[in-house]
């Protein structure tokens, strides 16, 4: 458990501004009569006291408070050109960030909490001591800001007036996090204070990019305060280490969820949308995938598009769960974004009228962007994250540079998308029936399956497993990726556990209203079925198919045959489904490959997880029990069938 306002609070400590009078005084050294008159205007003295502090830390030569008004806006836009920060691209209103070639990731060896004595962190982390943290920031952070323009913004990660929306700020001499902040997060700099006093609470996010040089990086870092709720991000530039209200605050909201209202809230890193069902039915689904899974993918394969990689839930009065999106924008990656699996986020990035910040793809010489698996011809040369390129470029290591990193990113607003709802700014949310848990499991696991119950459920969600994707630096092989939230829990993950269990299972949760949950998985590979080749047993567009099929199993409108892991589809009811959905035919033989159980790789998942967790700290018994029995039952039905059990071998039960 974390304790709040324990310990020092290193920014103020580093400033040295105790009283308003010295926050005005410093205040009026530092802006301008306009921005002066701006900053006013906020009379939370706790968040005056904490900019001040910024300000006296970083030693900005000056201070640029941003309303979120248009002209607000265009001067950050305008910065960001001027300090070569981004560069404009052919289309109009798109313009283009290169982060530094070594830092295209999370820098999770550089990536800290700040710990009390006796604090337990989650294993999946590091830590420092607060003393030592003091000094790493006093020493690095002091006076960064020298030369630079600081930038001061007021926001708040979901709708204003939602009971699980976070204020927070973002303090940065970046105008490129400035202008992404923009995109991505509403400024609420007019409400702000009302914010505040409602939830009561702030986040804080200080940043300085330093002299954004290669041979910095070793001195980047990214802190974060659970404490204080405080980041502190410097000497680097990837919004991933930046943006820090993106997962730095979400990591603050996991810890309030965990162990401030558990059982009643949580924090995931989950998609939102809507899935039109049989006569107009909306059913509202949120899930989970670790980043460059396909989350974006599948919430764009929603009828109505509310986010892509961020929820807060909650339980309302009524027994209903709900789901709101920090975010109003998307940070997306773009490799194998394309025409064909992605039609309505291609339409925004290639015909004009939508403002998009790319990051580290290629770009032209006339001035347009391409990346890797885009589906279109590529240029014969360009510039890209490591600089001139060309077919057959190789770096210094001999090894081929690719026309875009694996981790290019696009940038926009939601309200772009055709598809978005309206939904999205509702502070009471939307009502949430349908939670999916999937990764990039090329050979164990069916395309879709729902659990039996909501424990069944969670343990799903613990189980994911997936391919390391580029969103973290130094990162490969097949990892564990427990409900794609593991490297944002700040606790103990068993903590984090307990609260899944106590929230899908709390008896507040009409009988009606429970939601299905459920495992996704659109990367198995046809090698793993007895083919050839790596290529996936399927299309991307599929995933429309699984999604309206566990539609249906929330308004109890298709059976299932139930297995050791779940209720999975029948063929009939998919291939219907295929054919009115996608229009598309779905072969027996298919279904067979993709649904029918192979034990002995499932059975070693089972025990790779059973392995891992019984090395964790809290972890919930009946985890263990949910996953022997499990075994138990898979290893059964080889005795009787073999090791690949059928669809059709255990459908001898009623539908359900």
């Amino acid at each position: 458990m974390v304790v709040k306002n324990q310990g020092v609070d290193i920014a103020l400590e580093i400033g040295g501004i105790s009283t308003l009078e010295m926050a005005r005084s410093i205040f009026e050294k530092k802006m301008d009569a306009a921005n002066l008159s701006k900053i006013l205007k906020i009379q939370n003295a706790a968040v005056l006291l904490k900019i001040a502090n910024a300000i006296s830390m970083c030693e900005p030569d000056a201070v640029f408070v941003n309303t979120g008004s248009e002209p607000d806006r265009q001067f950050v836009r305008n910065l960001a050109l001027q300090k070569g920060e981004e560069t404009p691209l052919a289309m109009e209103n798109h313009t283009l960030h290169f982060d530094l070639k070594e830092e295209q990731g999370r820098i999770l060896d550089r990536t800290f909490y700040i710990a009390n004595e006796g604090d337990l962190v989650s294993s999946l982390a590091n830590k420092m001591l607060r003393q030592d943290a003091l000094c790493d920031i006093r020493e690095k952070m002091a006076g960064i800001m020298r030369g630079k323009v600081m930038m001061v913004g007021f926001y708040i990660r979901g709708p204003a007036g939602s009971p699980v929306s976070n204020p927070a700020m973002e303090i940065t001499s970046s105008a490129y996090v400035t202008h992404s902040a923009e995109l991505l997060y509403r400024n609420v700099y007019a409400r702000f204070d009302e914010e505040v006093e409602r939830l009561k609470h702030f986040y804080t996010n200080i940043h300085s990019e330093g002299r954004n040089r290669s041979e910095d990086l070793p001195n980047a870092r990214v802190f974060m305060d659970r404490s204080h709720q405080t980041t502190y991000s410097f000497n680097c530039t990837y919004a991933g280490n930046t943006l820090l209200m993106k997962k730095g605050n979400h990591r603050f909201s996991v810890d309030k969820a965990v162990y401030e209202n558990r059982g009643n809230e949580l924090s995931e890193h989950m998609f939102i949308t809507g899935i039109e069902g049989p006569r107009g039915r909306i059913t509202w689904c949120a899930g989970a995938a670790p980043s460059g899974c396909g989350k974006t993918t599948t919430a764009m394969a929603g009828t109505y598009f509310v986010g892509d990689d961020l929820a807060q839930m909650w339980i309302d009065d009524h027994g209903t769960i709900r789901s709101v999106n920090p975010e109003c924008g998307i940070f997306g990656i773009l490799e194998d974004v394309n025409h064909e699996g992605d039609p309505k986020l291609v339409r925004l990035l290639r015909k004009p009228g939508t403002e998009v910040i790319w990051s580290n793809v290629l770009v032209d010489e006339a001035g347009v962007p391409h990346w890797a698996g885009n589906g279109e011809a590529h240029p014969p040369k360009g510039i890209n994250f490591q600089g001139p390129w060309e077919p057959g470029k190789v770096d210094e290591k001999g090894k081929p540079v690719p026309i875009s990193h694996s981790n290019s990113r696009c940038t926009l607003s939601s309200k772009a998308l055709e598809n978005y709802s309206e939904q999205a700014e509702n502070p009471e949310g939307v009502e949430t029936r349908v939670i999916t848990y999937s990764g990039r499991d090329s050979n164990t696991m069916p395309p879709v399956w729902a659990a039996r119950s909501s424990d069944e459920g969670v343990v799903i969600g613990a189980c994911i497993v997936s391919a390391a994707t580029a969103t973290e630096v130094g990162a490969t092989g097949v990892k564990r990726a427990p409900w794609a939230n593991a490297p944002f829990i700040p606790g103990v993950l068993g903590d984090y556990m307990d609260a899944q269990f106590k929230f899908f299972g709390n008896p507040k949760i009409a009988a009606n209203k429970k939601p299905v949950m459920a495992g996704l998985n659109y990367f198995l590979t046809h090698e793993a079925r007895g083919g050839d080749g790596k290529k996936l047993l399927g299309e991307k567009r599929d995933v429309k198919v699984w999604l309206a099929w566990l539609e249906r199993r929330a308004s109890q409108e298709v059976g299932a045959i139930e297995t050791p892991i779940g209720f999975i589809p029948r063929y009939g009811d998919l291939k219907d489904l295929f054919k009115s959905i996608i229009d598309k035919d779905y072969p027996e033989d298919l279904y067979l490959k993709q649904f029918s159980l192979y034990v002995d790789n499932i059975v070693f998942r089972i025990d790779l997880q059973l392995s891992a967790y019984a090395k964790g700290t809290n972890i919930p018994l009946k985890l263990f029990d949910i996953l022997n029995r499990q075994r138990n039952a898979l290893l059964a039905l080889k005795d009787i069938f073999g090791p690949v059990v059928l669809p059709a071998q255990l459908d001898n039960t009623p539908a359900r």
